[in-house]
């Protein structure tokens, strides 16, 4: 008996500060590459683009089954994920960011697991990271396998590669999809689904090169970050899913991270934190 596979979407958003190049890049990823094309590529515009990105939008539009959802100001990502989910015609969504490059096999890989496990409703991957170019490997980030694990593992350090991650959208949806957390979007939306039943996995092996750089590091320090860590660590403190000496080691651990000088915060996440 023939097995087929699912029709699926792939939900990406862009913003005015992306690199018209490294977009390219990750659509061509995503469609030219890949051993399991996508029936469907939704990108959201979160404001007005440059005319670069616009050129490369245009162009992908006409070799890809890609469309956009224009939103008139950016609303950051949260916001044009929700959009974007909202105008994604299937329920099996894949989500990719527009830095990233997409291994050949991750979506047969991803969408295979999916179809032969009905009980799972997120799955996600490692990731490799690199620098100027995918064969500049710094390092693989690795998350735990199986569920309660991956449970377990949420209450002190985000447990999915958001970038690398395929989903069923009714379930996502049945949460309340992408909230507002500044730079946290992703990572309050596990937590939202594992409180509340959905059963996630991890493929254990690297299945998209994940694009790093200083200023990648960069913004993940200051004030600002620092506050919605905080936020961010009471909503789970709130809800019951830490403990109030979680919160206090969680919220400490933070506070060190996103304080000290950029340098040393290169340092430490791939000394220690990979």
């Amino acid at each position: 008996m023939g097995f087929n596979m699912q029709q699926f979407s792939v939900l990406i958003s862009v913003f005015y500060k992306e690199h018209p190049v490294f977009l390219r890049q990750a659509l061509r990823s995503i469609w030219h590459e890949q051993t399991l094309k996508p029936t469907e590529i939704v990108l959201v515009k979160d404001g007005p683009l440059t005319k670069e990105l616009d050129d490369v939008i245009e162009k992908a539009m006409r070799e890809m089954p890609l469309r956009t959802v224009v939103l008139p100001t950016n609303q950051g990502l949260g916001v044009a994920l929700n959009e974007g989910l909202k105008n994604c015609s299937y329920d099996i969504v894949a989500r990719m960011d527009s830095d990233d490059i997409a291994m050949p096999n991750r979506f047969s890989i991803e969408l295979s697991y999916l179809e032969y496990h009905s009980n799972v409703d997120v799955v996600g991957a490692w990731v490799t990271e690199f620098g100027n170019y995918p064969l500049e490997k710094l390092q693989t980030r690795k998350v735990p396998e199986n569920h309660v694990d991956i449970y377990h593992y949420a209450k002190s350090r985000c447990p999915i590669n958001h970038p690398v991650v395929m989903f069923r959208k009714s379930v996502v949806e049945k949460v309340g999809g992408y909230q507002h957390c500044f730079l946290l979007e992703d990572y309050w939306l596990w937590v939202r689904m594992l409180t509340q039943g959905a059963q996630f996995y991890n493929i254990p092996q690297s299945l998209l090169w994940f694009r790093t750089s200083p200023d990648m590091f960069r913004r993940r320090g200051g004030l600002r970050y620092v506050k919605s860590e905080i936020r961010f660590q009471y909503r789970l403190l709130k809800i019951g899913f830490i403990t109030p000496s979680q919160y206090i080691r969680n919220v400490g651990i933070r506070l060190c991270f996103r304080l000290i000088p950029n340098k040393l915060r290169i340092f430490l996440y791939k000394k220690f934190l990979r």
